[in-house]
């Protein structure tokens, strides 16, 4: 029976083409990170199952994510990657979708020179429409508050389904714009089918260290925007090795969350999970 779940982690077998995001500074990352790496790190923090989240921008990133669930238990559904500007994108959706575990599409829309124009281009819209219409989750890639300004008036036009933030929108944690990223966070969270990731915090600090009480400042101000109802924890492993092991980030959202009622816990910690990625245990 799966209840507690890791919403957001990555796996791959490494080879310097297929992950150029892999910069300086990276070793860590540079080698393969898979379901058998992870199952004891899940087991140690009591977590019973991860939502695995694509790392790289091809068709062959959902085949790869789809055999690895189909040998692990732990991967309780996939969220892949498909063109959504292109013509075939229905298609290419709807074959996808076919799979069971198959819950969901990632574009990284951090990595656009202007999310705004994304954002406003029809045969993306179309693209984030066939997905909505096939009861596919669709994740929200941004890098700070510039580019989460544009975010609420995208999932207002795009709400048959579920849409979820990822990382809290990558705030500068411990550095400039966090006003303006809570007001924007605010107006994104007052849509109903907006959800939200506690992760990838750690990789979001300013400067050297982990500023715990900046991270705890920014999962406050998620939970006053969303509620616990909307807050899904997710680790962000490999990717959080950058600046904390999977224990470190287990640890830091289990301290801050020991306020909330059973129930909320119970929901931060896999029900939401279970919910938006239409997870049967």
């Amino acid at each position: 029976m799966i209840a507690r779940v890791d919403a957001h982690q990555h796996f791959w077998r490494y080879a310097p083409r297929d992950y150029p995001w892999m910069g300086d500074g990276m070793d860590v990352l540079r080698r393969d990170r898979l379901p058998e790496d992870l199952a004891p790190l899940l087991q140690a923090a009591a977590l019973d199952a991860c939502i695995a989240v694509q790392a790289r921008a091809d068709e062959a990133e959902n085949t790869f994510l789809l055999d690895l669930a189909q040998q692990h238990a732990i991967i309780a559904a996939v969220v892949g990657w498909v063109d959504l500007f292109a013509a075939h994108a229905e298609e290419r959706l709807a074959h996808w979708r076919a799979h069971p575990r198959f819950a969901g599409v990632r574009h990284l829309l951090q990595d656009d020179p202007d999310v705004a124009a994304t954002l406003a281009d029809p045969r993306f819209a179309r693209g984030v429409e066939a997905a909505q219409r096939q009861g596919l989750v669709y994740e929200i890639l941004v890098r700070g508050p510039a580019q989460l300004a544009e975010v609420p008036a995208f999932c207002a036009r795009h709400d048959r389904h579920w849409l979820v933030l990822d990382h809290l929108g990558k705030p500068a944690i411990g550095g400039d714009g966090e006003a303006d990223w809570r007001r924007h966070l605010h107006a994104l969270a007052a849509q109903p089918h907006v959800l939200c990731k506690a992760s990838g915090l750690v990789t979001e600090v300013v400067g050297a260290g982990l500023d715990r009480d900046a991270i705890l400042r920014h999962l406050d101000a998620a939970l006053e925007a969303f509620g616990a109802d909307r807050l899904m924890f997710g680790s962000d492993w490999p990717v959080c090795l950058l600046r904390a092991d999977y224990a470190a980030v287990a640890a830091l959202v289990r301290d801050w969350a020991g306020r909330l009622s059973e129930t909320e816990q119970a929901l931060l910690w896999g029900g939401t999970a279970l919910r938006c990625y239409d997870v049967h245990g």
